[in-house]
């Protein structure tokens, strides 16, 4: 067999373990390659793929380097890659905007790179510099619906815009157009009559554009199994029925503050309140600690009964020094994961002081949001205001527990409360976290950080009340919703 028949043969292996799934050995197998044979920029470009997967970001941008340095034959996808790690996984915004700039240096008219880089103004809050991009898109492809779908939820987001509802009933009644697309025109279209005062039609707007992203799931559509999260916080509460035996300690230069809660119930608020203090960074939804139990500690929450003070010492470690990587020199740092209210049993484990930040909300408030925002299918109890419900009640009961064993480490931070009267809960929530009166946590409005979530414009105004009490103009489309919920409450006090 000729060298040439060697690299086509490892090459084909390589491309085979990848797809059906075995990634550490196509990785192997693509360093082989290279070691051999260090001139082929599409074999670098595939091991940056698989580098980025598995969470190694600096390896993932050093391939990612090695494929442009050898002449990869679409180099501006390259940047756009690089770009999306600087943004996404390493906080690293300026980074990120110099690889979206080289991409369209290349190739002005590549949409992907343009979107990303309007999506990056968002987050910084450059809401003109991202509206003229979403529109650089439009002249370049008219039917890029998720431009329009930005463009317009810019153009609504601080009162109604008729002619921008009527492009969007327009985009929506076009032939053929995808149910992802429809989702993302629906959900904006849904905000637009909201803001309009028109609620029924608003409800209606929202109602399907949930029905089509269940659609764009694929076959049988994203479903969320009841019992299947009933039996997961089971376990949760029979693992942890105790508070677990911490381990020592780690020693750092940063520690964590976790804030945590139902999806839309203020934790970006929270987050940006504490990083307006002076020795607090802003975390963002840190991945690690989901990715540990997804991966490292499957099947959750029994592997805990496995795992050596050791293994988990090293594992609080490694959180840790993500924190002190993604921000040097921070003291304290936010992790504004809302879904970490699930691990909290885990967390007290890894960090037996940590302070957790617990964001509250009215009920029917809190459940209508969710409804409202296009959420990913992994969140699949969001496509159905009852399924909602049953996760609200999960919550509820998980949280009951946690404060049975955690109480005094767990801080309730009311929305409702917070936005009508702010000093008194800011200065309970920076006593919590053992932080001075800073007056610029209540000015975090003024900050021009990057907020990558769905409350980046929230955050950057004023304190405001009319998201509170908002489920009032729809009272009789969650009525179900608020017998159902209130059937919950009444049976946790039995």
């Amino acid at each position: 067999m000729t060298a040439d028949d060697d690299l086509q043969a490892m090459g084909q292996e390589a491309l085979q373990l990848e797809r059906v799934g075995r990634l550490d050995e196509a990785e192997a197998m693509y360093q082989r390659l290279l070691a051999r044979w260090p001139d082929l920029p599409d074999t670098w470009f595939n091991l940056a793929v698989l580098q980025r997967k598995a969470g190694r970001h600096d390896d993932a941008l050093a391939s990612y380097q090695q494929a442009l340095d050898h002449g990869v034959s679409q180099p501006e996808e390259v940047h756009l890659n690089r770009g999306v790690i600087y943004a996404d996984c390493l906080r690293r915004d300026d980074a990120a905007a110099a690889e979206l700039h080289a991409a369209l240096s290349l190739n002005p008219t590549f949409v992907p790179a343009l979107l990303n880089l309007a999506n990056l103004q968002e987050d910084l809050g450059r809401r003109d510099a991202a509206l003229a991009l979403y529109e650089r898109v439009m002249a370049i492809d008219p039917h890029c619906h998720s431009a329009l779908a930005r463009h317009a939820s810019l153009k609504t987001a601080t009162g109604p815009d008729q002619p921008t509802v009527e492009r969007l009933r327009a985009a929506l009644a076009q032939q053929g157009v995808s149910p992802a697309d429809q989702a993302n025109l629906g959900f904006v279209l849904g905000a637009a009559l909201e803001k309009a005062g028109t609620y029924d039609q608003a409800f209606a707007a929202i109602d399907e554009a949930n029905r089509q992203s269940r659609l764009s799931a694929g076959p049988g559509g994203a479903r969320y199994d009841r019992d299947q999260h009933e039996r997961f916080v089971d376990a949760l509460i029979a693992t942890f029925s105790t508070a677990q035996r911490p381990i020592e300690p780690t020693l750092s230069s940063v520690q964590p503050i976790f804030v945590c809660g139902m999806f839309r119930s203020g934790s970006t608020l929270i987050e940006q309140v504490l990083a307006g203090h002076p020795r607090v960074a802003a975390g963002g939804e840190i991945d690690f600690l989901p990715t540990a139990v997804r991966k490292e500690l499957a099947p959750f929450p029994a592997s805990m009964s496995r795992k050596t003070p050791q293994q988990l010492a090293d594992l609080a470690t490694r959180y840790l020094d993500t924190l002190a990587r993604l921000h040097p020199g921070a003291e304290l740092v936010v992790d504004k994961r809302p879904d970490n209210f699930l691990y909290i049993g885990l967390i007290k484990t890894l960090f037996p002081d940590a302070r957790i930040v617990h964001t509250t909300r009215d009920p029917l408030d809190n459940c209508l949001s969710i409804y409202f925002l296009h959420l990913d299918h992994g969140m699949a109890y969001a496509l159905d205001l009852m399924d909602i419900g049953h996760y609200y009640r999960q919550y509820r009961r998980l949280m009951k527990h946690w404060k049975s064993l955690y109480g005094d480490d767990i801080l309730d931070v009311d929305y409702d409360a917070l936005v009508h009267e702010p000093r008194p809960a800011v200065e309970r929530l920076l006593e919590f976290c053992g932080l001075d009166w800073a007056d610029r946590c209540l000015a975090f409005h003024e900050r021009d950080n990057a907020v990558k979530t769905a409350s980046v414009w929230q955050v950057r105004q004023p304190l405001y009340r009319h998201a509170s009490g908002r489920s009032r103009n729809f009272a009789r489309q969650l009525a179900p919703l608020a017998e159902y919920l209130r059937q919950s409450a009444a049976d946790a006090q039995r």
